[in-house]
This record gives structure tokens, C-alpha cells and sequence, in this order.
């Protein structure tokens, strides 16, 4: 088996540019064999159509950034403006421990918040709405606490987890924002909100920023969970199970919701700064027309980035809410930018890298996208990417995570998972954490 996470040897030959490759289209065989086909090329109509190609232009020469160590992971996209850059982690990756942290994800329950990790230990939330410390050394568990209220029997399906100045803040489908003492796991604070929650909060600046299902931004103090104001959003009546929490830098809160809008606010009250629809762009298929900001939005340098299951990637001024360049790359992830550079998941089973100041496509990868790829069954969901170390790490819902060459676009190693991967994995520290759908979460390092 290949490694997933190759040394800088085999890193290196991911420089090259990949090679196109050329697929032969089998002809369909239910019209009469006896007669002669109709000239020209027969191209399926059940395979996706819709993809990305690279921009014209010279070859793309990608200078990133050095690696830069992260000690922690503290909150879903890592710091509150989710611009992590390029990682350090180890020239050789190995699994250290794999430990369970509880229920994993079933018919009717699901794992859609990554783990966190700070102070040398790795937080984490399994699909009974229990939360559960461990060591960084050597997976042991240190605490649990089952944080489902009293008679409670659904709506188990927690959105996620931040840590912030020594307490683990807890979003839940059961309406309620729950702060629990790091150190120990027991309760300090429990705050009712008008709404389920399945996404993440975002903690910065005394603060805890949450989002609703029905598009209901709250701030809340960190020390009591008092609502410190609130912003209503266009509700959607559909949406897309899970979502990216919100961005916070420069006294700027950027939230994403389900209805495909991006808010500016103010962080100290709330007032609305601008807004942006991330709206369906010429998409005709029922699903696609959701148009749910799922993946977190970035903030870096002045701009802000996101991008919409609808099929709208922008680029904005964090300011003024000017957009500086829009493509139609749709997609369920949040970009990742590095430098100079962003990388996407798109819909369509891609990897791409664009030009941070333009917009421009420089490569794109395309992904394996059916377990079965002769009879297209079993469709590969991907989640991430992260940037560690010159490689770019994705996981898939059929248990695999992938190396990806992000000079390139070449797939450069792939490693077995414990099972499918719904949620993103993380870095810190050193270590890349995987949380897999069977709820083990599993260490490299």
C-alpha cells in the first residue's frame, strides 16, 4: 500500500505538471449492432459534465510559504479567521494511536464537527452528544460528559466544538449552547437558543458566535452565554446537512448561511457591515440548486473567501463587501489558503488551485468518484483540504485519505482510514487527527 504521506523525495516529483490522461467513451450497445453507428464521438450523459479546466496561460510555477508550526487546533477551521496557511508537520507521517471516542455515525445520526485540540489534548464530540478529552501522547481518555438534556431522545446531532480560555464551548441539535470546564469536562454554563444548531461555534474576543438552522446569528459572553445581540438571516426552507461557523477578524464576524448569503457584521453589536448571495449559477439539477455557504468563509489580508454549494466561488473586500473576482466553482468544503494560493474541493470530485489575487485556475485534479467506477456506484464524498508540509491531505467517505501535490495537483499517496471520513481533518502540534465515521479518532505523526 502506498504511503499517504510521503517524504520530501517523493514530494518532489509531484513538481512536474501531471499528464493529461486520455479516456476512451464506450458506445452505448442497445442500438441495433447490424447497422452502422452514427459518426462521431459518444460522450455519456450520466457522467458529470461539469468540469473545471486550468486557465490559459504559461505553467504554473507555485512558490508557498515555509511550513510554520501550529501548536493548536482550537476551534473549527483552526484560529477564528480560518487562514491556517502552509503547516508543519513531520517529513514522515505514521499512525501513532487510534482510540474510540464513543457512537458513531448511523441512519438516523451523524458526525459533522471535527475534533479540536489544545493544552495537549484533543477534544471531540461522538453522535450521542457526548464530549470527550484526550492525551495528545497516547489517545487515553482523561473525561467524558454526556451533555443531552434530561428526556431528551433526539436531536443528538452536535454541530461542534471551540475551545477558548480554558473551557470547551458545545453547539447541539437540541437547541442549547453548553460551556463545559476543559480541564474536567463539568458543566459551567448551559444557554438556550431559539433553534437547533449544526454548525460549529466560532469563540474570539469574549465572545461565542453561533448560527441556527433557520439562519439566526447570536453572540454570546463567553464567561455567563448572555446573549449580547442577534441577527436574523433569510431562512431557508432547505438546506445541507452541517455548515461552516463563522470568520472573525479585524472586528468583522463573516457568516455563512444556508440560503447562499454571506454577512458582514460588526462583532460588538452586530450591525450589518454588507452581505453578498452566493445564489445558484446556471446549475439545473434539484440538488445543486441549494445554495448553502456549507464551508466556512476565510478571512486573510483584507479579503474575504468563500464558496457556495451552488456553484459561486468570490473573492471580497472585507471593508467595503466590493467583490474583487467571482468564478463558478461550487462546492460543500471550505477553501484553504496558503500564501499566494487557494485550494478547493469542488462538487464535481475535483481538487483545483487558484490564483488568490485573481481568481485564475492553475490546476485542477480530478478525484476518484465512485466506489465502483465501472458501474458509477457508491459516490466518493471528499472533505478538506489541509495544507502540512507540501502536501495537501483530503479524506473520503469510502476510507481513504489522499496526498495531493499542491504544486501540481498530483495524487502523490493515499492511506487506509478506520472507515469513511465526514469531517475534515486537523493539525496540531505536529500531528494530523482523523475522525472517522465508525467514531474512531486516529493520530498520525
Amino acid at each position: 500500500m502506498a504511503r499517504a504521506f510521503p517524504s520530501k523525495a517523493a514530494r518532489a516529483a509531484g513538481l512536474a505538471l501531471a499528464g493529461m490522461a486520455i479516456l476512451s467513451l464506450g458506445a452505448c450497445d442497445w442500438f441495433d449492432k447490424k447497422k452502422n453507428p452514427l459518426p462521431g464521438d459518444r460522450i455519456s450523459v450520466l457522467v458529470h459534465s461539469r468540469t473545471l479546466k486550468p486557465d490559459p496561460g504559461p505553467a504554473p510555477n507555485i512558490v508557498l510559504p515555509a511550513p510554520a508550526a501550529n501548536r493548536d487546533w482550537p476551534q473549527a477551521g483552526g484560529y477564528p479567521n480560518h487562514a491556517m496557511h502552509h503547516l508543519l508537520v513531520n517529513e514522515q507521517l505514521k499512525r501513532v494511536w487510534k482510540t474510540d471516542i464513543g457512537s458513531g455515525a448511523s441512519d438516523y445520526e451523524r458526525l459533522v464537527g471535527s475534533p479540536v485540540s489544545a493544552g495537549g489534548r484533543v477534544y471531540a464530540a461522538d453522535a450521542r452528544s457526548r464530549i470527550s478529552a484526550y492525551d495528545v501522547k497516547d489517545g487515553s481518555r482523561i473525561w467524558r460528559t454526556d451533555i443531552t438534556p434530561p428526556k431528551e431522545d433526539e436531536g443528538h446531532i452536535v454541530g461542534g466544538l471551540a475551545f477558548y480560555r480554558d473551557r470547551v464551548y458545545v453547539t447541539a441539535g437540541f437547541a442549547q449552547v453548553v460551556a463545559l470546564d476543559a480541564k474536567d469536562g463539568k458543566e459551567i454554563w448551559r444557554q438556550p437558543i431559539p433553534g437547533p444548531m449544526r454548525t460549529p461555534p466560532t469563540a474570539h474576543g469574549g465572545r461565542i458566535f453561533v448560527v441556527t438552522v433557520d439562519n439566526q446569528v447570536f453572540a454570546l459572553d463567553s464567561e455567563t452565554g448572555k446573549a449580547l445581540w442577534t441577527y436574523a438571516g433569510i431562512a431557508e426552507a432547505a438546506s445541507i446537512l452541517g455548515g461552516g461557523n463563522p470568520a472573525v477578524d479585524g472586528g468583522v464576524v463573516v457568516v455563512p448561511f444556508s440560503s447562499g448569503e454571506l454577512v458582514a457584521l460588526r462583532v460588538e453589536n452586530g450591525r450589518q457591515l454588507w452581505s453578498d448571495s452566493l445564489a445558484t449559477a446556471r446549475r439545473t439539477d434539484q440538488i445543486s440548486t441549494l445554495s448553502h455557504v456549507r464551508g466556512r468563509p476565510i478571512i486573510d489580508r483584507g479579503r474575504v473567501f468563500a464558496m457556495s454549494h451552488g456553484g459561486i466561488m468570490v473573492s471580497i473586500d472585507l471593508r467595503s463587501g466590493r467583490r474583487v473576482w467571482d468564478r463558478e466553482i461550487g462546492g460543500l468544503e471550505s477553501p484553504w489558503v496558503a500564501g499566494d494560493y487557494l485550494f478547493a474541493l469542488t462538487s464535481d470530485a475535483e481538487i483545483a488551485c487558484l490564483n488568490r489575487a485573481d481568481g485564475r485556475i492553475l490546476w485542477v485534479q480530478e478525484l476518484p468518484r465512485y466506489n465502483d467506477e465501472k458501474k458509477k456506484k457508491g459516490p466518493i464524498v471528499w472533505t478538506g483540504p489541509i495544507l502540512a508540509s507540501d502536501r495537501l491531505i483530503i479524506g473520503g467517505s469510502h476510507g481513504q485519505a489522499l496526498a495531493v501535490s499542491p504544486y501540481s495537483g498530483q495524487i502523490i499517496g493515499r492511506e487506509e482510514m478506520p472507515d469513511g471520513v465526514a469531517v475534515a481533518p486537523i493539525v496540531a502540534d505536529g500531528s494530523v487527527y482523523f475522525l472517522a465515521n465508525d467514531a474512531d479518532l486516529v493520530a498520525y505523526r
